[in-house]
């Protein structure tokens, strides 16, 4: 079995892949893993934070280490996250990304996510244009 994820892990893998954009502190990794409602599945090289309530899953962000893309580590991992959270009573799994991602984009229909919304400007970004974030859902019954 790996070592647990710390948030240190997840804040190196999250800075390391999303250069675009502020990426999240080990302090805020921290604050969301003192949730029970939220987990995380994979590894250093690739990770999937998740957040379950109810009957919904939330993926919170995924991050792929730039070293490691390209290797099916990251389609591995949506299907780590997905079984966790159906374990944990979750039907329907939903995510975010940005209308400006189509390598997100491609994963998660290949994952089997559609899109069930947008939200106009969502993502601002310093010196550049904000993007909309598409809404995705799946359904897993």
């Amino acid at each position: 079995m790996a070592d647990p994820l710390t948030p240190e892990d997840l804040a190196a893998t999250h800075a390391a892949a999303f250069t675009q954009s502020r990426p999240w502190s080990a302090a805020e990794f921290a604050a969301l893993l003192d949730s029970p409602l939220t987990f995380a599945t994979g590894d250093a090289r690739c990770f999937a934070l998740v957040r379950v309530i109810a009957d919904e899953a939330e993926l919170l962000t995924i991050a792929t280490s730039p070293a490691h893309q390209r290797q099916g580590l990251a389609r591995a991992c949506m299907a780590d996250w997905e079984s966790a959270a159906h374990a944990r009573g979750a039907a329907e799994l939903f995510l975010e990304v940005a209308a400006d991602n189509a390598p997100a984009q491609a994963l998660y229909h290949a994952c089997g996510f559609a899109e069930c919304g947008r939200r106009a400007g969502y993502y601002r970004r310093e010196g550049a244009k904000p993007a909309d974030a598409i809404l995705m859902r799946k359904a897993l019954r």
